[in-house]
């Protein structure tokens, strides 16, 4: 059973009726699980006396006492889930073997039940934060089904988890806010501002795009870690800051080429099969473009392990990089100059 059938609620229960179980939903609005329902998110709506999982989608101040309420009423060998973005407060408030809090790093710019996709989670981390009070086997039954669903499960203590994704996701996404805020308020005096917002700027806030009704909830549950991490980021925003006023030119590229270092490796820790190459494709943002490149290496029967569009802020230019084993490159390479495209070979994971 899924309660709450928005994006995340409504991706849960696509992926696990792909697999062949029965999705009861339940949501505040009677609409979105009717909605869910015609999606094929949930098999029927209403509440499920007889579910094995119940899984908690509602906004993280609602789920503590919806996950108290159902641990009460569904059958004794249910194990009950949430997937919020806070961990700390929701443990320390249930004490209950068969809850396993939980929280899947993955999400969209689209908003409610109609972004949600069977595929939201494959590949995605989906942190469990189990206590001295959870049952094992409860723990490992719950591991199981989420790896069935193509996630990568990750065990972490609440207060752990809370730290590291105000690092991680909480900051990044306050920032991307607080960016395009400054950037707006500064475009509404000058109107070509918005028009070089490209390549970096929109790479870093692509995520303010996503649904705000949700952020309050989080800031008040985590607060203590996002001002610690607020904290940092403003220290080392004013070390920049006097780098730069300094013309320190030696102690600004060593904190860049640091920087630019650690995210080269944070790309390569994706898992991915060895012997990967990029082809890269400078592009024209026009209708049909990417479909019109894909269409080579499909007809080569080459697959593409990854994409990415790195965008130029010259306007409507980009960079069009796809991720295919090392030994297509020599085929696809004239392949794509034959079709009009010229590509050229990167190692992976090589500076742009």
């Amino acid at each position: 059973m899924v309660v709450g059938t928005g994006l995340i609620g409504g991706s849960v229960g696509m992926a696990l009726r792909r697999r062949g179980w029965h999705v009861s939903g339940t949501d505040a609005d009677p609409s979105v699980a009717e909605r869910a329902a015609e999606l094929g998110a949930v098999s029927a709506t209403g509440p499920d006396p007889a579910a094995d999982l119940v899984v908690v989608a509602t906004p993280v101040r609602a789920a503590t006492a919806v996950v108290k309420e159902l641990l009460s009423t569904v059958g004794p060998g249910a194990i009950v889930t949430d997937v919020g973005g806070v961990k700390a407060p929701i443990a320390a408030a249930i004490d209950h073997p068969l809850f396993v809090g939980g929280h899947p790093m993955a999400g969209s710019e689209q908003v409610g039940i109609d972004g949600a996709s069977a595929d939201l989670f494959v590949g995605a981390t989906w942190v469990l934060t189990p206590t001295s009070r959870t049952d094992p086997d409860a723990y490992a039954r719950l591991r199981s089904i989420l790896a069935d669903i193509g996630a990568n499960v990750l065990a972490l203590a609440p207060e752990q988890h809370d730290a590291l994704v105000a690092v991680v996701s909480h900051v990044p996404h306050l920032t991307a806010a607080t960016l395009m805020d400054l950037a707006s308020g500064v475009g509404q005096e000058h109107a070509a501002l918005l028009q070089l917002a490209a390549g970096g700027f929109r790479d870093m806030t692509r995520v303010a795009a996503g649904q705000p009704g949700i952020w309050p909830d989080i800031c008040d549950e985590n607060a203590g870690a996002i001002v610690d991490t607020l904290d940092a980021l403003i220290g080392a925003l004013s070390g920049m800051r006097e780098r730069v006023a300094r013309r320190d030119r030696e102690g600004l590229l060593e904190v860049l080429d640091r920087a630019a270092v650690a995210r080269r490796a944070l790309r390569e820790a994706v898992p991915r099969p060895e012997g990967l190459v990029e082809v890269r494709i400078p592009v024209v943002d026009r209708p049909g473009i990417v479909y019109e490149i894909l269409a080579v290496p499909t007809s080569l029967n080459i697959g593409v392990v990854d994409l990415e569009i790195a965008h130029s802020v010259e306007g409507r230019k980009g960079v069009l990089v796809l991720v295919v084993d090392e030994k297509a490159a020599p085929d696809l390479v004239p392949a794509l100059a034959q079709a009009g495209h010229r590509a050229s070979v990167q190692p992976l994971g090589s500076v742009r």
